[in-house]
């Protein structure tokens, strides 16, 4: 029963429906929430006692790191369902995610080096978890380029889904480097499963902008797909339909 229910999320009529109901509540959750949580963050949450007002960028750096190494487990897993159970939906997913993943990495790595400046007195140093995240960039960089190098839709598709799937090792490492080797990048903060160690008027503003980042990234990835999907199946009747029903809404507007 479970498996019939996968398989028909995955036609595209049936995703392309729902992805367009959920697209604007996704959008409006998301807007709330990273609307307060920045402003609460940047603007109103008490200077750290040793960082100041440079700890601020924290609520920025966080949520698009963790989204960043989270995107990169989605395109391994979408990499997997593609290659094994060959729905093409899951390569659309893997196609359409990776420039949102790539666009978190380098706004984490920017962010950081912002950070890093006032702190550590450089932009950039060779720590461990700051060149694993570089690493992160290059490897979706590296699935866009074979996207769009390949002009062979299967074979793309199945070259982009190996180095997803090869790459995810580096998300563990990106995790945990900051216990496995000596690291100037402070340990986390603010966990799912521990009490945070910063006050609750530092955290809440995080708590805030952390499911905000996600449910713009669901909505970024939803919209990226119907899109996708109407390009692929452009010439099927469902899609053709769809077409003019949103050609249609934009005229009665």
């Amino acid at each position: 029963m479970s498996w019939a229910w996968f398989h028909r999320l995955a036609s595209p009529p049936r995703f392309y429906a729902l992805a367009g109901r959920l697209v604007p509540w996704l959008g409006a959750a998301a807007g709330l929430l990273l609307a307060v949580g920045t402003v609460w963050g940047l603007v109103f949450a008490p200077p750290d006692y040793q960082q100041g007002d440079s700890v601020r960028i924290l609520y920025i750096h966080v949520p698009a790191a963790m989204l960043a190494q989270s995107c990169y487990v989605l395109l391994a897993v979408a990499g997997v369902i593609s290659l094994v159970w060959k729905i093409k939906l899951a390569d659309i997913a893997l196609h359409c995610a990776a420039p949102i993943g790539a666009s978190m990495t380098a706004l984490a790595l920017i962010t950081g080096a912002i950070w890093g400046k006032p702190t550590w007195g450089a932009w950039w140093v060779w720590d461990a978890r700051l060149t694993s995240m570089l690493i992160l960039l290059f490897l979706y960089a590296g699935v866009i380029a074979l996207g769009q190098a390949i002009s062979n839709r299967d074979s793309a598709a199945k070259a982009c889904a190996i180095l997803a799937i090869v790459g995810v090792v580096n998300v563990p490492i990106i995790k945990y480097s900051v216990v496995w080797w000596s690291t100037l990048h402070q340990g986390a903060t603010f966990t799912l499963t521990a009490k945070p160690a910063m006050p609750a008027e530092m955290w809440l503003p995080l708590a805030l902008t952390v499911p905000g980042f996600y449910l713009f990234f669901g909505c970024v990835l939803l919209m990226r797909m119907r899109t996708e999907l109407l390009r692929r199946e452009g010439r099927s009747q469902w899609a053709q339909t769809a077409l003019r029903m949103a050609l249609d809404s934009r005229r009665t507007q």
